[in-house]
């Protein structure tokens, strides 16, 4: 593992590959066979389950959990506090559970505190705003928001809100 940063307080497993530039800091869990890709930020206090794998340029805020059966892949922004779920029927007594998977497509955003529940895609450059709950699958460019999360606009590759013609004031792009 060379070429990156990892603070001495995290806990990165032997078992783990961690892409070049990443950026891994304190109090981060990150457990065996995940894949970290190039120049990702691992922010404080994050924790990343076996066999998990994010994309390169991926940018993982404070307090993130990203459990077994995630999949994330380039230019993903994980918004602080935010979970993944990977259990429809989660007991704590049952030695029977499924992991579904969740995919985050290419430069997707999710905001603080949002929940993605497991077994959907986000689509790419799709995003989900702040303490969404995220129950179904989340169209490209899609903005959703609220509990359970809802379609309210589409957003463009930079992130603003396109207007009802499918234009981008920010950047000048026309989605269609």
């Amino acid at each position: 593992m060379k070429d990156m940063y990892i603070h001495p307080t995290a806990e990165v497993s032997e078992k783990a590959v961690i892409g070049e530039g990443t950026k891994i800091w304190n109090q981060v869990q990150i457990r065996e066979n995940a894949h970290i890709g190039k120049n990702c930020i691992i922010s404080k206090n994050v924790y990343i389950d076996s066999d998990v794998s994010l994309g390169d340029n991926v940018k993982v805020q404070n307090n993130v959990n990203v459990y077994h059966g995630v999949i994330i892949e380039d230019d993903v922004f994980l918004g602080p506090s935010m979970t993944f779920t990977n259990d429809f029927y989660p007991r704590a007594f049952s030695e029977e559970w499924e992991v579904y998977k969740t995919v985050v497509k290419k430069g997707a955003s999710i905001g603080a505190n949002a929940t993605i529940v497991c077994g959907i895609t986000i689509g790419e450059y799709a995003m989900v705003g702040a303490g969404s709950v995220v129950t179904k699958d989340v169209p490209p460019h899609a903005l959703v928001v609220g509990n359970p999360a809802k379609r309210v606009g589409t957003v463009c590759k930079c992130g603003y809100k396109l207007d009802r013609n499918g234009h981008c004031a920010q950047c000048g792009s026309t989605f269609l």
